[in-house]
């Protein structure tokens, strides 16, 4: 049914989450991983001004850094290529997207609520709703989820 999973991630648990979703899924399906990170510039306003602005370079090079290290957890019996954008995170997924000819989008969701996401903005949300294939989204375990599997020798 997929053949070509497209995987955001970001480096957070959430994205993580995602990855492994999406390797089995692969492992399933018999599917090819793409994983895309996007080196999003910062707002200026969010930056006080004693904090250095991370240039262009940095981010990709950040991104870059990102999809590596997940690409180091994606078993060598499923195949996985890398990608880095540049631009709104959402944009750049959903372009990617159309370009890649995927059909299957696997991302994280950190999980803040429609407060969070109005004040943040959602990428998740943004994807989900403008996606023309389906959009699988793994949230973060809760901390409280963590705690127990942590001391019950649990992963």
């Amino acid at each position: 049914m997929f053949h070509s999973i497209l995987v955001a991630v970001d480096g957070s648990e959430a994205a993580t989450r995602a990855l492994e979703q999406a390797i089995d899924v692969a492992r399933a399906e018999g599917a090819r991983l793409t994983l895309v990170s996007v080196a999003v510039s910062p707002r200026r306003v969010a930056w006080p001004c004693f904090v250095p602005v991370p240039t262009e370079d940095d981010l990709e090079r950040e991104a870059q850094e990102i999809v590596e290290r997940a690409e180091a957890l994606v078993p060598e019996d499923v195949p996985v290529s890398t990608i880095v954008r540049r631009g709104p995170a959402a944009k750049a997924i959903l372009e990617r997207v159309e370009t890649g000819e995927h059909d299957l989008v696997v991302m994280g969701s950190r999980g803040l609520g429609q407060a969070g996401a109005l004040l943040l903005g959602s990428v998740s949300r943004a994807v989900l709703a403008h996606s023309p294939v389906p959009v699988l989204i793994a949230r973060a375990r809760p901390a409280g989820a963590r705690a127990y599997r942590a001391r019950h020798g649990e992963t």
